[in-house]
């Protein structure tokens, strides 16, 4: 058997039998009797997606390093005036205004937990590598597969997916925590489940009736799913992803990502969220990663993100303007 194929399942049966350890919960169920995943989920979470080089291989803080990490977020964010005795302002944009902090106490050291020392694994060669921005724009060339910032504004199609309103900046799949909106909704019937993301309005339709893969000549922005159930686990997989999105952070196209999903119910409010991205063109490895799932009281708006729009009307309109007064200026 390959060793390198092995492992990642060897680090996912480690995991469930340690940090997700929940032998004596029952899972409710629907009245299909498969295990009821439904609800509003939040994923938001302050875990760095790849682990600090100091601490190697080990998965998870001890106590006295949470509290020196609880110690320093409290300085961080005190707004006295004896804390801050100019004022603050650029100390403003904390996590009072985002929603960076995770919900419970789960102190892992890195969201990737294969390869085992919670880093990328090298690109593959020929990799396309590109590493988006807010801003300043970068150079760069279309299609923009990045989320965020945008390589100029001669048209909309410089513009990262997020702000056309194609691909949220925490959809995914696999889903990724951002600055905000961290949320989603699961809805299961019989034969599919619906995740629904709340960035961009994202909806993946995970038919669970055995039905194959899509033709291989059809792609799509968030990739074909199809689920089924490992016991109380909903496993997800996803391929034929159109290649016009990276892979995995700044990596890869996604024409060859092959990705699996696993969703696992710990607790009445809690959800154990694990991926896996396969990418040859992209990495020389694979990719998995864990993040907790926290039950939200509340409801799931509609994010209207194409109505709203304007940032980037404004943007587009704002360069005319500039090249206008240029031209004006010349004369």
């Amino acid at each position: 058997m390959n060793l390198r194929l092995l492992l990642p399942a060897i680090v996912s049966l480690l995991l469930w039998n340690s940090a997700w350890s929940a032998e004596d919960y029952q899972t409710p169920r629907t009245e299909w009797n498969q295990p009821d995943l439904q609800g509003v989920w939040n994923f938001s979470s302050d875990i760095p997606m790849q682990r600090p080089a100091q601490y190697g291989e080990r998965e998870f803080l001890t106590e006295e390093e949470v509290a020196e990490i609880r110690a320093r977020r409290v300085a961080r964010d005190d707004f006295s005036d004896a804390a801050i005795p100019n004022g603050g302002v650029n100390e403003a944009y904390n996590d009072f205004w985002v929603e960076t902090a995770g919900i419970g106490d789960v102190a892992r050291t890195s969201i990737i937990v294969y390869p085992e020392n919670g880093r990328l694994p090298p690109y593959a060669e020929g990799a396309v590598v590109v590493q988006g921005r807010l801003d300043p724009d970068i150079d760069g060339e279309r299609p923009v597969r990045f989320t965020g910032g945008g390589i100029g504004s001669d048209g909309p199609e410089d513009r990262g997916l997020g702000e056309r309103c194609i691909v949220g900046f925490n959809a995914g799949p696999p889903i990724s925590p951002s600055l905000y909106n961290n949320n989603l909704q699961i809805v299961q019937s019989r034969d599919h489940v619906v995740i629904m993301i709340e960035m961009v309005h994202d909806a993946r339709i995970v038919p669970l009736d055995g039905r194959g893969p899509l033709d291989d000549s059809i792609r799509l922005w968030s990739g074909d799913s199809r689920g089924y159930w490992d016991g109380e686990t909903l496993v997800v997989e996803s391929r034929n992803f159109n290649g016009l999105t990276q892979s995995f952070g700044a990596g890869g196209t996604s024409d060859t990502k092959f990705l699996i999903e696993r969703f696992t119910r710990l607790s009445d409010d809690s959800i154990a969220y694990e991926f896996t991205v396969d990418d040859p063109q992209a990495y020389t490895d694979k990719i998995t990663g864990i993040i907790p799932l926290t039950k939200v009281d509340g409801l799931l708006y509609e994010y209207a993100c194409h109505e709203g729009n304007y940032g980037l009307l404004n943007i587009l309109r704002g360069a005319r303007a500039e090249e206008a007064r240029a031209t004006e200026s010349a004369r």
